[in-house]
């Protein structure tokens, strides 16, 4: 990974549910795509809440406080529809359930000074550059702000999916490139495993996540559709500035589409990277 010339510092808006108690663990691991159950005390993983039908319902970073004590973060918007499925689906399980209140700050270019001076630092591939995730700890000092419109830059360059844009029901996890990153192939049940390891062992995910960059300087809108020889081969999802490509984007592109052709977007040209 590339790394940044100087530390660089924003805050991440977060929703945190816990789940603690003797059944914290295998109850967890009955309901998300990741295995959390064999966790280290201290250390997270990413998974996924799905529905049945393996439709992505929230993205999660699933923090492993204690023996018996979880902490999920997820996003903003998801935060109580996340605490109402797992209060849902307890039954017999014996752990508490609830909402948190937190603050995240995002570090990008953290080096290991940074990680010996804070207690809960969660490390994060979200910008495709050394980053962390800080709990409730304070900011370095010697740290630069970093605009959104960056953070966003490097997220696309990352290819890294977000919720509402690139993450909705019309989406499954394979289609995201979250199978590596958030799921596991070994663990128990959870909703939506079925149609999940139907795709992964029996087919193919139809369209996945492309880079790309646009000509001019306007960025094109959500859902924008993407042309090759007079048909539609995908949508924009997601689009930054970049002081060196113009634009930059997320989109779905048909897998059938070569990854060297340029498409059409509207009247501008879309190169893939």
């Amino acid at each position: 990974m590339a790394s940044l010339p100087t530390l660089q510092t924003a805050e991440r808006p977060r929703a945190y549910v816990s789940v603690n108690g003797p059944d914290a663990g295998s109850y967890l691991n009955r309901m998300v795509s990741n295995e959390v159950e064999d966790l280290p005390v201290g250390d997270a993983r990413e998974a996924l809440l799905l529905t049945a039908k393996a439709r992505i319902i929230a993205p999660l970073v699933v923090w492993r406080r204690g023996p018996d004590d979880y902490l999920i973060l997820t996003e903003p918007e998801v935060g109580e529809r996340l605490l109402r499925e797992l209060v849902r689906f307890r039954f017999a399980a014996k752990c508490e359930i609830g909402r948190e209140e937190h603050r995240s700050v995002v570090l990008l270019g953290a080096g290991e000074l940074v990680l010996d001076q804070h207690k809960v630092v969660l490390p994060t591939a979200d910008y495709g550059v050394p980053a962390v995730e800080l709990i409730d700890g304070e900011q370095p000092a010697d740290a630069d702000p970093v605009g959104e419109d960056e953070l966003e830059r490097l997220r696309i360059l990352a290819r890294t999916p977000r919720l509402g844009r690139e993450l909705d029901d019309r989406v499954m996890p394979a289609e995201a490139g979250l199978e590596e990153r958030a799921i596991s192939f070994t663990k128990g049940c959870y909703p939506g495993q079925e149609p999940v390891a139907r795709l992964h062992y029996r087919g193919r995910a139809n369209r996945g996540l492309r880079v790309l960059t646009v000509e001019g300087d306007s960025l094109p809108v959500y859902d924008a559709e993407l042309v090759l020889d007079g048909k539609v081969v995908g949508r924009v999802t997601s689009a930054a500035p970049d002081p060196e490509r113009g634009v930059v984007a997320l989109a779905y592109v048909r897998r059938e589409v070569p990854v060297d052709v340029e498409l059409e977007l509207g009247e501008r040209r879309a190169s893939q990277l």
